[in-house]
């Protein structure tokens, strides 16, 4: 079973429903019991950095011991940024700090919301973009972004290069919404399913 962690940060059911389309069981809970019991672990989240508060105070130990213990995270937009250090848009609120860096604004030289599509440009050997090719299409909305870093094993261009996806070991990100990327997306997250 796949845990879909709800913090009140939005955008579960799509996320949901892409999991099950792919015949994956997926069950969107609060719970740590059931964090804990969960074979897999999905953050997701579109909104303010300060939601991840909450996630902080009530499910980061259960999280993070899963994580400690092997189980395949993927955090998606806000669930990736909470990876890094922590985000300027809500600098009270840390991250968990399994990535180092701190996710920023983008430049105001460019239109902020990033909204749409863009490329995404594979740089390692990644398990969670295998058989993505690099140039692919994938959907954003997001105003913060990650900072480039040794995990990162794709990238965006818009105001300068930005973490499209991050993946160490068994915790991997992605800044985009795959749920939303039609068959890129979908592919991305049976790769996940496999893990």
């Amino acid at each position: 079973m796949i845990a879909i962690v709800d913090y009140g940060a939005g955008n579960i059911s799509s996320v949901r429903k892409a999991l099950e389309h792919l015949g994956a069981e997926a069950e969107v809970t609060n719970d740590p019991v059931i964090i804990a019991a969960a074979e897999k672990i999905v953050v997701p989240g579109v909104g303010h950095f300060s939601r991840c508060q909450w996630l902080n105070e009530k499910l980061r130990a259960s999280v993070l011991e899963s994580v400690a213990a092997g189980k395949p995270f993927l955090g998606i937009c806000v669930g990736m940024q909470w990876l890094f250090k922590g985000s300027t848009e809500a600098q009270e609120t840390p991250g968990a700090g399994l990535f180092p860096g701190e996710c920023a604004r983008f430049p105001v030289s460019v239109k902020s919301p990033h909204v749409g599509w863009n490329r995404i440009q594979i740089s390692s050997e990644s398990r969670l973009l295998r058989g993505i090719e690099s140039g692919s299409f994938v959907y954003y909305t997001h105003s913060f972004r990650a900072p480039v870093v040794a995990d990162t094993v794709a990238c965006t261009q818009y105001g300068g290069a930005f973490s499209a996806a991050v993946e160490r070991g068994n915790i991997f990100g992605v800044q985009f919404h795959p749920e939303k990327s039609a068959e890129t997306g979908l592919k991305i997250l049976e790769n996940f399913c496999a893990l």
